[in-house]
């Protein structure tokens, strides 16, 4: 199976928490269903990317990254790559590459979905479009006494406490995380292999 089509069957059969995350999963898919080039960085106005917010075992942490191009504080991720086969891959090799934490755990199942404007990724269009990343946002736990690194992507990575988080907007997301994480949904080893469904991503 190529990383299109995991993708496109990864957010078909995803049931989204609520109905604001519902449209973006239908806009997600209805964008991956006209253009075979989705996913990729060169894809106008639109590409999907992955990203993963990284917790510590007691849902106590979050890791963040300091963006080195917009000056912010986000979860860890980026574009997809040729050598992705899953989604759930590609979030995790974002994560590993940008954390520097070997063995990080992801739930193959999406936690968040978020479209933004990124003004650094090529745009403004001749037009005057914006370029939007649609992002996938997925769960990885760290191993206890990971230690982490400074890529060459980040200006720095550090550790957050879950209720000072240095960006408001990634609120939602880490809200999310945790509930998934104390509801005691497993995840699964590196890679994206499969796992049990989260109690509010059953399949469809």
């Amino acid at each position: 199976m190529s990383l299109h089509a995991d993708a496109l069957a990864l957010l078909d059969g995803w049931s989204a928490p609520g109905a604001e995350q519902e449209a973006l999963r239908e806009r997600y898919v209805a964008h991956l269903r006209a253009r075979p080039d989705g996913l990729e960085r060169s894809c106008r106005p639109d590409h999907v990317t992955a990203s993963t917010l990284v917790l510590d075992g007691a849902g106590e942490r979050v890791l963040l990254t300091l963006h080195a191009k917009a000056r912010q504080w986000f979860q860890l991720g980026g574009h997809c790559e040729a050598g992705d086969t899953t989604l759930a891959g590609a979030a995790l090799r974002e994560a590993t590459e940008e954390s520097g934490i070997a063995g990080l755990v992801v739930d193959p199942q999406p936690v968040h979905l978020s479209e933004h404007a990124v003004p650094f990724c090529g745009g403004p269009l001749p037009d005057g479009r914006p370029v939007h990343h649609l992002d996938v946002r997925f769960l990885a736990l760290a191993p206890a006494g990971a230690a982490h690194a400074v890529s060459e992507e980040s200006v720095d990575v550090a550790w957050w406490p879950v209720d000072a988080l240095p960006n408001p907007e990634l609120a939602e997301l880490v809200a999310r995380g945790l509930a998934r994480v104390r509801r005691g949904q497993s995840t699964t080893s590196p890679g994206g292999g499969s796992s049990r469904a989260a109690a509010d991503q059953p399949s469809r």
